[in-house]
């Protein structure tokens, strides 16, 4: 049977993270002959590489989830996700990162809400690795803000693409583009803005369908924050692509949602 969804989980010496990522996904009540995993262990090999086939392998043995792992020694997480989506069989694409993991009724609330034109969007939490506390978050705001509005225009809910999870993507959404491996930065975004022109629309999972986002100090999202000069590139290199997609095709993509993009960028500069 073709499964309906394909996970996507680049991983780099991912240690203890990835057993409680790839477990939460052997536990989801959506069909196990519905969806498969693919990670992609990018830029090591040893003793990473064993660890996970051996992880893989015992998990498809106790819970039947179908599980493959691809190796590259180029590490980048924009190639590592392009590999993962030249192989992915599914009509949608989920990305998860290999420090972060799902409730167990994610995939199904997600498909329960997909179509071809519209993404649906799931309860993201943000929580310390230290302590397993919660942490204010501001795309968890976002969701309980909109979310009792159901299905809406996808701009309404900006905030939910600044990056690639969350959420399922439909394949024509994609349509054979990739992410820019020139950028180490901001390429969720980027990513995401360029296929904006085929999503028309956002719904909303209940709030059980919950995406489990791990904050650690030394993430680069922390490094890139306390950073000022690598802030400033970082969002002039997201402008820059913001306008080349939008100019090369003005009618296909929303004003609305570019100028967002761009005030954002802005703010990032000037006040974080």
């Amino acid at each position: 049977m073709q499964p309906e969804i394909s996970v996507i989980i680049p991983s780099y010496k991912p240690g203890d993270y990835i057993t409680e990522c790839l477990t939460s996904l052997a536990l989801q009540t959506f069909s196990k002959e519905q969806f498969e995993v693919t990670v992609i262990l990018n830029g090591c090999d040893e003793p990473w590489l064993s660890d996970i086939s051996a992880l893989l392998e015992r998990l498809r043995n106790e819970h039947g989830l179908n599980g493959q792992l691809i190796q590259t020694d180029f590490g980048n997480v924009s190639n590592a996700r392009n590999m993962g989506m030249a192989k992915a069989k599914g009509n949608y694409i989920c990305f998860i990162d290999d420090d972060d993991y799902v409730s167990e009724t994610y995939l199904e609330r997600l498909f329960d809400k997909a179509d071809k034109d519209t993404v649906p969007l799931c309860h993201p939490v943000s929580f310390r690795d230290d302590d397993k506390s919660r942490t204010p978050y501001s795309i968890e705001d976002e969701y309980r803000k909109r979310s009792p509005y159901g299905r809406q225009p996808f701009y309404k809910a900006r905030k939910f693409f600044q990056g690639a999870c969350f959420k399922l993507i439909h394949k024509d959404m994609i349509a054979g583009r990739q992410f820019d491996i020139r950028y180490s930065n901001g390429e969720d975004s980027m990513f995401m803005f360029l296929i904006s022109d085929r999503i028309r629309w956002v719904d909303f999972t209940s709030d059980d369908a919950v995406y489990y986002r791990r904050v650690r100090p030394q993430s680069a999202y922390f490094s890139l924050k306390g950073n000022y000069r690598k802030r400033v590139r970082v969002a002039c290199n997201k402008m820059r692509m913001f306008t080349k997609y939008y100019v090369a095709a003005p009618s296909a993509y929303n004003l609305r949602f570019y100028l967002t993009r761009i005030m954002a960028c802005i703010k990032n500069i000037v006040y974080k």
